[in-house]
């Protein structure tokens, strides 16, 4: 018989579901107000309504965020984009590249960000190779999840059902205590996804937009050679074939000592100091940089560098001009947007037009792309002023100091003492984390702005709340129920139905909240049939990563849609097929390494 606070807690997540579902308020809204309502009701006692915030998975969830923005200031993810410029002609070589790369980066950072930082290049990629972006982009999705499934810090669920073990009575889940299992079904799906699954993608070409962030043209830019650059004693032919497997660039223009040299010949000897003019992606400018020993050039010199004097917190911006902008008609030099903006212009691009002029005396029309540089609230107020709508932020970080194997390092070292046990995860990564801070790799800023708060209120919230499922005896009563249809079948079909059940959740909420909701009663499940907790807590774990067949299921999903031209109904296309392979594959692997 169901008790009155059984009754409450359905109806308030059952209404939690349907609003996650409608997605008219986001879900940390959603969460806080479920939290409250559960709060109100006496559920929650007083002082524990926010002890969510101080929850080892949250704490682990903010660790692993900053962590990733460390990667990425390093320079590490950028790496290895470059070497994805090398593969073959094959789309099923450039699938599997492309998607083996983004689950490999998931299982060590946010799979979110791996795949934000990645997705410029399969639909750069896909541009070369003259085919429709819609061929990649919903695979590398897909390989995200795959790969976030195969470490503790892979994925939000896999922190959280490590501290549900924890709460059963048992040690918890420790790095690599998922590979076993999430490593099979991530191999699995990818070797699907690039043998076969590709081919069930739609071919659409995503029609071009002026703010579409991933149409733009390639960037006119000023570059100068360092004084200790390699090539200041070389040729110019040195230069490109240095960077020609990791770059393509058009250098238009040599500027020396006061004088223009327009499409200088190959064989021009390059000095310390000389600026070329250069035409290239985004990705490639950073290229160059790099292989170069070069630097951008801003402006007048002494101005440029007394901004770079006053402060390291630089951003860079890509921006686009709009038809209400002063800009249009006029140049860097006659706005003065140094002096009066407190911003730079490091690099401009403009579609369907070549430009040959020096930034400077550039004048801008409307839908030209910039690349500014400036204090964070100078380039937002300058963007308001000029009336420039600002692109997706890319994290673009031109130039600027890399510390690779100290990141490398202290990230390596962070995962080595939690796999070993000698800390719990939570503590090992936070002190990952510290140490990147007091190495300068990342800013106290960047630190903060790269915690995705919206996912630390959810689990923050929702953890209170799933734990009213078991406080009021609703998750022992699902269980019981469930272990009733135990009794007359085998552990390994009650492993299926709760996979099943979890991956059916995760497509229609976000996975947290998924593995937050379904883990107590897998764990009364394990009580009420007489079998370990772990292989049904195994289920929920990869359950939760797989949500392939809606776009709303993962921000990865979400993600791509725009980009490749994706409809709702697209991704069961390719999601149906990974889910039924997820599930063949998960239900021995568990049953083989966590039945025991």
């Amino acid at each position: 018989m169901l008790t009155a606070a059984q009754v409450f807690v359905f109806c308030v997540l059952a209404a939690t579901l349907a609003l996650f579902i409608w997605n008219r308020w986001r879900y940390d809204v959603v969460a806080v107000m479920a939290l409250l309502a559960v709060t109100l009701a006496g559920l929650v006692p007083p002082g524990e309504v926010f002890a969510g915030f101080g929850h080892p998975a949250v704490i682990t969830v903010a660790a692993v965020l900053v962590l990733s923005q460390g990667l990425i200031n390093a320079g590490v993810v950028d790496l290895i984009a470059r070497l994805l410029w090398r593969v073959g002609e094959s789309p099923t070589v450039q699938v599997a590249a492309l998607t083996g790369i983004v689950a490999l980066l998931s299982a060590f950072m946010n799979n979110i960000a791996a795949m934000a930082l990645l997705m410029p290049v399969g639909i750069t990629l896909s541009r070369r190779r003259g085919s429709p972006p819609s061929l990649l982009l919903m695979p590398m999705a897909f390989a995200s999840l795959l790969g976030g499934m195969t470490t503790l810090i892979g994925t939000p669920p896999n922190i959280i059902i490590a501290s549900y073990r924890e709460e059963a009575g048992l040690e918890a889940f420790r790095m690599f205590d998922f590979l076993p299992v999430g490593g099979g079904v991530a191999v699995a799906g990818l070797l699907f996804i690039s043998l076969l699954g590709w081919r069930l993608m739609p071919r659409r070409v995503k029609a071009a937009a002026p703010e579409d962030l991933f149409d733009i043209s390639e960037y006119v830019a000023e570059i100068r050679l360092r004084d200790g650059s390699s090539f200041a004693a070389g040729s110019l032919h040195d230069l490109v074939v240095a960077v020609q497997e990791e770059a393509e660039i058009l250098v238009l223009a040599l500027f020396r000592e006061g004088r223009r040299q327009s499409m200088p010949p190959l064989h021009t000897a390059l000095r310390p100091g000389d600026v070329l003019l250069i035409e290239a992606d985004s990705q490639s400018l950073g290229a160059v940089l790099d292989a170069a020993e070069a630097e951008l050039v801003s402006g007048p010199g002494s101005e440029a560098e007394r901004l770079r004097r006053d402060t390291e917190e630089l951003n860079l911006r890509e921006v686009i001009v709009t038809v209400e902008s002063p800009l249009i008609g006029n140049t860097v030099t006659a706005l003065n947007m140094r002096r009066r903006y407190g911003v730079n212009v490091l690099a401009v691009a403009r579609r369907g037009g070549q430009l040959g002029e020096r930034i400077k005396r550039i004048r801008f029309d409307v839908g030209d792309i910039l690349l500014l540089q400036g204090l964070e609230d100078s380039v937002g107020s300058a963007c308001a002023e000029l009336a420039c709508l600002p692109l997706a932020d890319r994290g673009l970080r031109l130039g600027r100091p890399r510390r690779m194997p100290l990141t490398i390092a202290i990230f390596g070292g962070a995962l080595a003492v939690s796999a070993l046990g000698l800390v719990p995860a939570a503590t090992a990564l936070v002190g990952g984390a510290l140490l990147m801070l007091l190495a300068g790799v990342i800013s106290p800023r960047d630190a903060y702005k790269s915690i995705d708060l919206p996912i630390i209120v959810l689990l923050a919230a929702m953890i209170p709340v799933g734990q009213t499922l078991e406080t009021t005896g609703g998750a022992q009563m699902i269980a019981e129920g469930l272990a009733q249809l135990g009794e007359s079948t085998s552990v390994a079909l009650v492993v299926t139905i709760i996979l099943v059940a979890t991956m059916l959740l995760s497509d229609v909420v976000n996975n947290a909240a998924a593995a937050i909701l379904i883990a107590p009663i897998a764990i009364d499940l394990a009580a009420s049939v007489g079998c370990s907790a772990d292989p049904l807590l195994m289920a929920v774990a990869v359950g939760a990563s797989c949500a392939f067949n809606t776009p709303i299921g993962h921000q990865s999903n979400t993600l791509v849609m725009a980009p490749g031209g994706y409809r709702f109904g697209d991704y069961w296309r390719l999601g149906l097929p990974i889910s039924i392979v997820v599930v063949l594959v998960a239900v021995p692997l568990i049953m083989r390494v966590w039945s025991g």
